[in-house]
């Protein structure tokens, strides 16, 4: 459907595909197959988790340089939210989301990695943001979400400097949520995502919209947030079912539709 990006979707589980050798280098193009595989994938009822993934080789090494420092001032004032929306969409997919890193996940490349919800990362990759030494900042959501996922103080020392952080580290941090041979990356991602596939997927989208949404403002805030979709749930038929199961059979045996 698209040149660079592929939303493939096998048992309940999207895999939104970059395929742009050799690095997965986001170029505008890129980014707009990112946003609409996003898109797609969020509006999709077969699709109940989703995976991004650059293959075995690299996640994504960043933006196409070559193709942004032919930007001017006023080109670039002009696209930049686009960019960030383009990544928006995908931490916005109301669905699990897990990152499937081997190699390098860099500027860009890491950015959209911080936009799911988990980071299976390869004992192999490099994850940075080294947009500082080119003279610019991270541009689509790398100095918001790191931040966010890894504490001001430790986002300053990465965005400051540049620097790569393996997986060791990451994992300390709280960068990566999972370590793995690279080989394995994909699959263990997948297995954290089909644990989900069968879930009640209205109540998993309210609890990342509580979750993230609480993120962005003070604890009164997020606590009406919660209340409003906690009691929202009241309404679909994944509460009535799995309530019935619990008091019928116990924890833990619930069928979900999904309604």
């Amino acid at each position: 459907m698209y040149e660079f990006v592929r939303l493939e979707v096998d048992g309940g589980i999207g895999t939104i595909r970059l395929d742009r050798p050799p690095v997965n280098a986001q170029n505008k193009q890129v980014q707009d197959e990112i946003r609409a595989a996003a898109d797609e994938a969020a509006q999709r009822a077969d699709i109940s988790a989703v995976i991004v993934y650059g293959g075995q080789k690299s996640f994504a090494g960043g933006a196409d340089i070559k193709e942004m420092s032919e930007l001017s001032y006023a080109e670039m004032a002009a696209r930049a939210d686009r960019l960030s929306a383009s990544f928006t969409a995908v931490a916005e997919i109301p669905k699990p989301t897990v990152a499937a890193v081997t190699g390098y996940a860099l500027g860009g490349g890491l950015e959209l990695a911080l936009c799911c919800d988990r980071r299976v990362i390869g004992d192999n990759a490099k994850l940075g943001q080294p947009e500082i030494l080119l003279g610019i900042i991270p541009g689509a959501g790398g100095t918001q979400r790191l931040a966010r996922l890894v504490g001001p103080a430790k986002a300053k020392d990465l965005v400051f400097s540049g620097r790569y952080v393996l997986a060791d580290e990451a994992l300390t941090i709280g960068l990566a949520d999972e370590v793995v041979a690279p080989d394995d990356v994909y699959s263990a991602a997948r297995g954290w995502a089909g644990q989900l596939v069968n879930g009640p997927a209205r109540a998993l989208a309210a609890a990342k919209a509580a979750i993230d949404g609480g993120l962005n403002g003070d604890l009164a805030s997020g606590l009406k947030l919660e209340s409003h979709l906690f009691a929202a749930l009241f309404a679909t038929d994944d509460q009535t079912a799995g309530m019935r199961s619990f008091i019928e059979n116990g924890p833990g045996k619930a069928k979900f539709s999904g309604k």
